[in-house]
């Protein structure tokens, strides 16, 4: 089912229309009622240690709550979440919302552990954090990397995962798929990608990720007026130190010029199947995304259970939940109503 919505017509309460005839979506008084301006803010910072990191989070709402956990993408950050957060929190949810390895206050606990940024590391950061917190499932709303990672959880491990809401779809893919050339003006979208393949790239990442992540923000949400102060929030996250080692070993390694660790063959193997996620889903897409991204069409197959994708229009892009907080909070509520 594939849902258009005007940024013009914010119904909540009376659920989102389909398509030329096609029956309504879940009324949202089924579930939870979404406060109305509820505000910014991302609650109490804490962290929590796995294996590998000190995992630096904000966490919003009742502690006895449904977990919904947030995750970003790069060059973002948790601020992405920021007017999302209070909305979900005043629908009774418990938020959090966790830096990835190499953002903000995550830290490695030790200075010799390898800088891994391939799939599954990502991923199994989020299910060790989970389970530090005894937190035995969970709805998960995210996008670029968060959304990858998150489509992880959900076809890995789905007992770990009540929900999806995915930005972009089904975003699972191996080093081995990606030797496949693209047509010419997919790859000119991926310039960045093959900039990090260099030293060079490496280089001028490190000297001006400020510069350059703003230059992908612009480009990848074309029609967002974001303002500097908004810049500056997620910004601060890049100073990690940590940032440009994952970053760049994240690219690297879905070209297959990076190597990963031996320890996770065997889920990159399950996953190099394109696994179907069961759970409920919704996946989304802002009709003005400019970074890379497939059809509603390519993916929709691989959601084998309730699952319902959206279209936003009004000039959305990339970072949907920062452009279109209330319409990403009210697909969290939907999917949990499933």
């Amino acid at each position: 089912m594939d849902t258009k919505i005007s940024m013009q017509r914010r119904s909540l309460m009376g659920g989102f229309l389909a398509l030329a005839g096609m029956a309504a979506l879940t009324p949202i008084a089924q579930a939870a009622a979404l406060p109305a301006g509820a505000g910014r803010s991302l609650g109490a910072m804490r962290t929590i240690r796995t294996a590998e990191l000190e995992i630096g989070y904000a966490e919003l709402g009742p502690e006895n709550g449904q977990p919904v956990i947030l995750l970003h993408g790069w060059p973002y950050d948790i601020h992405s979440f920021e007017e999302v957060a209070p909305l979900l929190a005043g629908a009774g949810f418990r938020v959090l919302m966790p830096y990835l390895r190499g953002y903000g206050s995550t830290r490695f606990l030790s200075k010799d552990t390898f800088r891994n940024a391939q799939q599954t590391a990502v991923a199994l950061d989020i299910i060790g954090m989970m389970d530090a917190l005894k937190i035995d499932n969970a709805i998960f709303g995210a996008f670029d990397w968060g959304a990858r990672t998150a489509c992880i959880i959900a076809a890995l491990f789905p007992e770990r995962c009540k929900g999806l809401v995915s930005v972009s779809g089904y975003l699972i893919g191996t080093p081995a798929g990606n030797r496949k050339p693209l047509p010419p003006q997919a790859e000119y979208e991926w310039w960045y990608q093959y900039y990090f393949a260099t030293e060079r790239g490496r280089l001028g990442y490190e000297a001006n990720r400020n510069d350059f992540n703003r230059l992908i923000w612009k480009t990848a949400s074309p029609k967002w007026a974001f303002d500097d102060a908004t810049f500056a929030r997620s910004a601060a996250a890049f100073d990690n130190p940590d940032h440009v080692d994952i970053v760049i070993h994240n690219y690297r390694w879905r070209l297959g010029l990076a190597d990963g660790e031996r320890k996770y063959d065997a889920l990159e193997a399950r996953l190099a199947a394109g696994p179907a996620i069961s759970v409920p889903s919704i996946t989304l897409e802002g009709d003005a995304n400019g970074a890379p991204h497939a059809p509603p069409a390519a993916y929709a197959r691989k959601f084998s259970g309730k699952y319902q994708h959206r279209t936003l229009t009004g000039g959305i892009g990339h970072n949907l939940p920062q452009e279109a907080p209330r319409e990403f909070a009210q697909a969290v509520l939907d999917v949990a109503a499933m």
